[in-house]
């Protein structure tokens, strides 16, 4: 079953799905403390979330996505102390042949001794620390920062996370320092007993002329629900590059909510890629800002879904000076009963002029029960701009298929070949080769026949 939409209409009213269990949320808000140079931004984020509540289908924005079973589940703060279970996945997951920073967080709580942090960067001017140390030892700092791009008047997730703001990462990069590493944020969740839930933060700032790479990884275990929601703002000044990856790997009782923001300045050039492979419901919104002239932005995205999953990006892209420059190209493959939907808004202001964007989505469905949804959308102010957008949603094509069969390969192994072909066109854009080749075993393994291919790829 597939289904396609370009509505556009907005309701008067936001609808709210309020909490079964509202006194979870306001205890762990008043467990913080009060003295927190931060507590000010949290206390504006928790009456910005009791305002809005949980999203309902009739909101627009999460037409596709109900969140009923995070916002009637009774998640406790997740235990910080690491289990066995998540030290053995932080080995399994961390770029282990790759020269990086790693920082590991584990139930959204930084371990300094589960980490590595090189003093080549840091000494170049680099900050590279968890934020709970950010803001106990220089929160001023990151006021100008701090909760400037991420939307906590309309998105309840983004609200909820700045309320429980309580450690996360910090990533600054002077003035014309290109890091000589990329940093790998790695995060643990774990819900061995009862529902969970962290909210972690990422801060990155890249001044002017600056480069950097910075991977998030998201991987939970255990068998009750976790809740993973986590909001991540990229300050990219005049002349920055910044890559971008974001890989989601969680199990399949997880939630997971992202926000990714970015403030563009001109001249600025960054790429986001965002892989979704794991967990029981995922929504990624990226909302990014292209604020001077002559930015460029990639947006690249794959989903990987099988059995009940659901996973829903959401993308908002705004031209707000002229010359820039903008590119998606979202990917999805669902199996079994799985679902996806993609919403992309390109907003193009009045004097945005010279904007050249353009907007793909490709999606792939392997069985009949595998329903998608894709929903494109122009908002176009300016009179000089080229802008284009398309979706395809359809199955694996007979006449490629017939080729290989009549090369004398057997029909498993064509089917699977052409599948891994389709998202090998977004992983092969990833420019850590350990983390691209990781990428390919997680698609290969899920296909059948798939590890027995890799030797032939």
């Amino acid at each position: 079953m597939t289904t396609m939409t370009t509505m556009t209409t907005t309701p008067s009213t936001t609808p709210r799905t309020p909490a079964a269990t509202p006194d979870v949320f306001a205890a762990a808000f008043e467990a913080l403390d009060a003295d927190s140079p931060v507590h000010g931004l949290r206390e504006r984020g928790y009456e910005h979330f009791q305002a809005l509540g949980f999203p309902t289908l009739r909101n627009e924005e999460w037409r596709y996505t109900n969140v009923r079973s995070i916002a009637r589940t009774a998640f406790i703060p997740a235990h910080a102390e690491p289990t066995d279970a998540a030290i053995a996945l932080v080995k399994r997951h961390m770029l282990r042949d790759t020269p990086a920073h790693k920082v590991v967080f584990i139930n959204g709580r930084h371990r300094p001794e589960l980490s590595e942090i090189g003093e080549d960067d840091l000494r170049s001017g680099v900050r590279l620390e968890s934020l709970a140390t950010a803001v106990r030892e220089d929160c001023s700092t990151l006021r100008s920062w701090l909760g400037q791009h991420a939307d906590m008047q309309r998105d309840a997730f983004a609200a909820l996370n700045t309320a429980l703001l309580a450690d996360g990462a910090f990533l600054y990069v002077p003035r014309d320092v290109s890091m000589t590493r990329p940093v790998h944020l790695l995060f643990i969740a774990t819900a061995p007993d009862e529902p969970a839930m962290t909210h972690p933060r990422i801060l990155i700032v890249a001044e002017a002329g600056s480069r950097a790479t910075i991977v998030e990884t998201y991987v939970s275990e255990g068998a009750a629900a976790s809740l993973t929601n986590t909001v991540t703002e990229i300050v990219a000044r005049d002349g920055a590059n910044v890559d971008h990856y974001k890989v989601v790997r969680e199990g399949p009782a997880a939630f997971h909510v992202s926000s990714l923001n970015i403030h563009q300045a001109k001249d600025t050039n960054v790429a986001s890629h965002c892989f979704s492979i794991g967990g029981r419901l995922v929504r990624n919104n990226l909302n990014a800002a292209l604020d001077g002239t002559g930015c460029h932005s990639t947006f690249n995205g794959l989903v990987v879904a099988r059995g009940e999953q659901h996973v829903d990006n959401h993308l908002s892209i705004e031209h707000l000076k002229p010359n820039c420059n903008s590119w998606e190209y979202y990917k999805t493959i669902l199996d079994e009963k799985a679902r996806g939907v993609f919403t992309g808004r390109i907003y193009v202001a009045q004097d945005a002029q010279k904007t050249d964007a353009k907007q793909t989505s490709m999606n792939l469905l392997l069985s009949d029960g595998a329903e998608v949804t894709a929903k494109p959308q122009l908002e176009i102010f300016a009179n000089d701009v080229k802008c284009t957008h398309g979706a395809t949603i359809g199955q694996i094509d007979d006449d490629q298929l017939f080729y290989l069969r009549s090369r004398g390969i057997d029909p498993v192994v064509a089917r699977s070949l052409l599948v891994y072909a389709f998202a090998n066109e977004t992983i092969r854009e990833v420019r850590i080769d350990e983390l691209r080749a990781r990428l390919e075993d997680v698609v290969l393994g899920r296909l059948p026949q798939g590890r027995e291919l890799q030797g032939g790829l």
